[in-house]
């Protein structure tokens, strides 16, 4: 796949100083680890799983989770099982019957990358036996994964692997009671990370439930808050952030879900965060139309949150509506002053401290350059904007 591929010739190179490339579940980890952006979760069980692949229903989709978990009652457990196991097939199949070219560009340059979130460690057992129906995937998620079960979901895939022709991924979910309370935490990321230590060539991301971490302690954020305005989890993601985000041994960190979609403008308390100049600027008046549209969806808190999520150290978002898409993804395109700031400091032949070519800030090369070596591998995914350019331009 690659972001934004909808784009005409003439509109990439307008908006792209440096279009996002291609990207694949074989591609190399330091490039896929950070390519899932936008995630969107569906229940195993949703009618009509093969056409949201194969037709591009939903534009600009990236990477998806099916999932057998939280989204998915006990009693129809059953059911999803055996319409994952039926989507499976049918798209492997299709792989099979068309494997040299669509519209000429492979299958893989035209689909998500695709995980599957399973419920527990026995049915992750169940579902992975059928090898073969396991091939359009990029990996799994596992769910309240912690020091009691890491170690045998990782080992199960390390098992699958054995007899694929290509690794699939752990995407390991911590949202369990022992990560977020304070009195076990850190001694249980030490354990996890120890876990994931010994595996980390097979794990491409770790994700965040906040959702979970919030329902441990009766709370429901509310559309005026981010998920960093509610303490106890800003806490733990901090010391998540610490443990797994050091540049010596760096995991991918994904940001907790944002569950709003639409809203009664009734209940905002206040302001909205999207400043009306910048759409006017870029728009004209249909700019104020189209804030006023995302003031209605609730996309302004959702903005806010994935600025958040970057100023701490997390790339990619769990969501759950479509039209999250478009716009988590833009807010990961690399600016042109952020492209040109990073590649000075990487280029460096010396250390020392200089004055940006933007003459509005300091770079200085041995405390930036793991910043900066961050920055180019997200441009290698996401590209970079022309002078003048942001993310409003892919809205």
């Amino acid at each position: 796949m690659k972001f934004f591929s909808d784009l005409s010739v003439k509109e990439s190179s307008r908006i792209f100083y440096k279009e996002p490339n291609y990207i694949r579940k074989s591609s190399p980890k330091e490039y896929l680890s950070l390519a899932l952006g936008a995630t969107l979760y569906m229940p195993a069980f949703k009618e009509g799983i093969l056409d949201i692949i194969l037709n591009n229903k939903y534009k600009r989709l990236t990477s998806m989770v099916l999932c057998l978990e939280d989204s998915v009652p006990e009693e129809r457990v059953e059911e999803a099982e055996k319409n994952l196991i039926y989507v499976l097939s049918k798209f492997t199949r299709y792989i099979e019957e068309n494997k040299c070219i669509k519209g000429n560009k492979s299958i893989e340059e035209n689909m998500p990358l695709i995980f599957v979130r399973v419920r527990n460690v026995e049915q992750f057992k169940r579902i992975s036996e059928n090898r073969k129906i396991l091939y359009p995937l990029t990996g799994f998620n596992f769910p309240k994964f912690d020091s009691t079960n890491g170690e045998e979901y990782i080992k199960i895939l390390k098992d699958i692997n054995k007899d694929m022709s290509y690794n699939l991924y752990a995407m390991p979910i911590l949202e369990s009671k022992n990560i977020i309370y304070k009195e076990s935490r850190l001694e249980e990321l030490i354990k996890v990370k120890k876990i994931l230590n010994s595996y980390k060539s097979n794990v491409l991301n770790i994700r965040i439930g906040g959702t979970d971490f919030l329902g441990l302690y009766s709370i429901r954020r509310q559309v005026d808050n981010s998920i960093y305005d509610i303490g106890v989890v800003k806490d733990c993601i901090a010391d998540i952030v610490n443990i797994f985000g050091r540049s010596e041994e760096e995991y991918t960190i994904s940001g907790p879900v944002w569950e709003y979609f639409d809203t009664n403008s009734d209940n905002r308390i206040f302001k909205p965060y999207l400043r009306q100049s910048s759409f006017v600027e870029y728009l004209g008046k249909s700019g104020l139309r189209k804030r006023d549209y995302y003031l209605e969806k609730c996309i302004d808190g959702l903005i806010k949150e994935v600025v958040l999520d970057k100023a701490n150290g997390l790339i990619g978002k769990t969501i759950i509506h479509p039209s999250h898409i478009s716009i988590v993804n833009a807010l990961y395109v690399v600016t042109k002053e952020e492209y040109d700031d990073a590649r000075f400091i990487v280029e460096s032949s010396r250390g020392g401290a200089y004055k940006s070519r933007y003459n509005n800030k300091m770079n200085e090369v041995s405390p930036h350059l793991n910043w900066a070596k961050k920055i180019l591998r997200r441009a290698h995914v996401y590209g970079v904007f022309n002078e003048n350019r942001s993310y409003l331009d892919l809205l």
